[in-house]
């Protein structure tokens, strides 16, 4: 007795597979993460030793508001770097105390990326054998942005933590004298970033006037 002829399947196999697939064409993470290696390397570069930020003898009560004010100025100028990593430690507590809004910040932060902004602009997005538009996929990501931002409490966590930071920020940078430090002699850290960003890689460049031409 002869065996049924097979059921020719893998057509339909093939078929379900395409229409199931995620295609998302983006460029290489390389030169990216080269440049923001980079940065941080160069901002970290232009940070001032800490011995000098938590000095307890340079440390006074400011005369009048206008004297806080100034020493404010003067000690952002001269510490930004220190104040920024003050900041992200701050806002990185807040976070870490917080699971579902960091999970919330990480997984609305790579759609973004990855469906957005690294998404060449002239390659569709397919989802589940669906194409959307640029269009399209910028109303999707603000929707669900905006759906995480009513729904959780990730802004108002963000927010508060920034604000805590800002007030440990000013209130070092009142009380702390910066009569002792060379200002003169500070880069401004602006030109760090144009350097960077400016020359190098031109797929780089290329991406990002490509996000720029699509925001």
């Amino acid at each position: 007795m002869s065996s049924p002829p097979p059921i020719p399947i893998s057509s339909q196999q093939s078929s379900h597979n395409h229409k199931s697939s995620i295609t998302i064409p983006i460029p290489s993470l390389r030169p990216i993460l080269t440049r923001l290696s980079g940065l941080s390397r160069h901002a970290l570069s232009n940070s001032r030793p800490w011995t000098e930020l938590i000095d307890r003898t340079a440390l006074s009560r400011p005369g009048s508001f206008s004297e806080a004010t100034s020493r404010v100025r003067k000690n952002v100028a001269y510490f930004r770097v220190n104040y920024l990593i003050v900041l992200a430690v701050v806002l990185a507590y807040s976070l870490i105390s917080h699971p579902f809004s960091l999970l919330t910040l990480v997984t609305l932060s790579g759609a973004w990326i990855f469906l957005y902004v690294l998404r060449p602009s002239d390659q569709p997005l397919v989802i589940f054998g669906r194409t959307f538009s640029d269009t399209q996929a910028l109303f999707g990501l603000g929707l669900a942005t905006l759906f995480a931002i009513l729904v959780t409490s990730v802004l108002s966590l963000i927010l508060t933590a920034v604000m805590v930071g800002v007030v440990i920020v000013c209130a070092h940078g009142a009380f702390r004298d910066p009569e002792d430090l060379f200002l003169d002699d500070q880069q401004p850290l602006a030109s760090g970033f144009t350097s960077i960003f400016g020359g190098g890689d031109p797929s780089f460049g290329s991406a990002s006037a490509s996000v720029m031409s699509r925001v």
